[in-house]
């Protein structure tokens, strides 16, 4: 297993920590009858794992529509160029058809060479985008590598509140990877009792840890939003964050073992001991 993909699968449990330690109040520790987790059949290199939904192949962005902030209930076919199994970002902003709740969201993005070069492309104007769930921050996408600006505002920063944690840029040219985690704000009453996080990985490491996040929104579109540069995306699909107890209900799958097949021997009591007490001083 590869470091990023065992990254990966620790923060998708991490972040279902509270949930998973409230279900627990419901179960006797060891409960056979417990409902199993979903199987989910993981993929190698990036690829989307059998629960994905994929937002763009290669081939065609179907899992997107173009979007326009001035008028966000109009949509359209998106815009970008599709070349060589990657998509460039080119007349306006995508957003996803569908929407989304607890979610995790892959993609890979590369900036351009020959902007790095140029030395008036420095600081924001060097391969510039960002990521957006619903009306909650945008997570920045931007050239790092060697290109100061302010600490939140570069790649992986939570744009205007928080830097990531480390700078894990590639050079330009190379492929960088997110790993977004997003989990909703939970509201009881018509009160919000849990804000929105983010978690991100980019390219593997952890840069932001359930940081809590303003915003209202649950069920999300998320927007991926060019503002300067030359950028190209690959490989973008996005998963659900599953309940360990999403099963309550249904059966048992074949082969459960409800019955302990190990279970404790019973061992006779100790004889006594036929040796005489020791004697007394």
């Amino acid at each position: 297993m590869s470091f990023h993909r065992a990254n990966a699968r620790l923060v998708s449990l991490a972040l279902l920590l509270a949930a998973t330690c409230a279900a627990q109040a419901a179960w006797k520790p060891h409960d056979r009858l417990r409902p199993r987790p979903t199987v989910v059949t993981p993929a190698d290199a990036g690829a989307p794992p059998s629960d994905a939904t994929v937002l763009f192949d290669g081939k065609t962005l179907s899992g997107f529509v173009h979007f326009n902030p001035r008028d966000p209930d109009a949509s359209g076919p998106p815009r970008w160029k599709i070349e060589n199994g990657a998509a460039t970002a080119a007349g306006g902003q995508l957003q996803t058809r569908d929407a989304f709740a607890d979610c995790h969201l892959h993609l890979e993005w590369k900036t351009s060479e020959d902007e790095a070069r140029d030395p008036v492309r420095i600081d924001q104007k060097r391969g510039n985008s960002g990521v957006e769930f619903g009306d909650h921050p945008e997570i920045q996408i931007l050239d790092s590598f060697a290109n100061d600006t302010y600490p939140d505002g570069q790649a992986a920063a939570l744009y205007g509140l928080q830097p990531p944690l480390v700078n894990a840029m590639r050079p330009p040219g190379q492929w960088q990877t997110y790993d977004i985690f997003y989990t909703a704000p939970v509201f009881a009453s018509g009160k919000k009792i849990r804000p929105a996080t983010y978690t991100v990985l980019h390219n593997g490491l952890p840069v932001q840890l359930a940081r809590e996040v303003p915003g209202d929104a649950t069920s999300c579109r998320v927007r991926i939003r060019p503002h300067g540069g030359r950028l190209h995306y690959r490989n973008i699909w996005i998963r659900p964050l599953h309940d360990p107890d999403e099963n309550a209900g249904k059966p048992l799958p074949p082969g459960a073992r409800v019955e302990n097949p190990f279970p404790k021997k019973e061992f006779p009591a100790p004889r006594p001991s036929r040796q005489p007490p020791p004697s007394l001083p």
